[in-house]
């Protein structure tokens, strides 16, 4: 995932990956984590995948777009988890 980390040094939350995103600012919006996380291919993708109800923050299902980030929260898409730092 672009701007994340992968790998032995990976931390796990009930035995999947979470990737570290480094993010430029912070709070970040949902839609632009979804991007630079690389869960979402674009802005419609990412609209999509709200709307469907795919997408998690902290275990809750999230469907606004606007919905800020704070470094350590979870986004999940589909079992893919990352969470942003700053």
């Amino acid at each position: 995932m672009p701007g994340g980390r992968r790998g032995a040094d990976a931390p796990y939350r009930g035995g999947v990956s979470i990737v570290d995103v480094t993010v430029s600012e912070s709070p970040i919006r949902l839609g632009q984590f979804l991007k630079l996380a690389g869960l979402a291919e674009h802005g419609g993708h990412a609209k999509a995948l709200l709307e469907a109800g795919e997408v998690r923050v902290n275990g809750e299902i999230e469907a606004r777009r606007g919905r800020q980030l704070q470094p350590g929260d979870v986004v999940d898409v589909g079992g893919q988890q990352a969470r942003p730092v700053a």
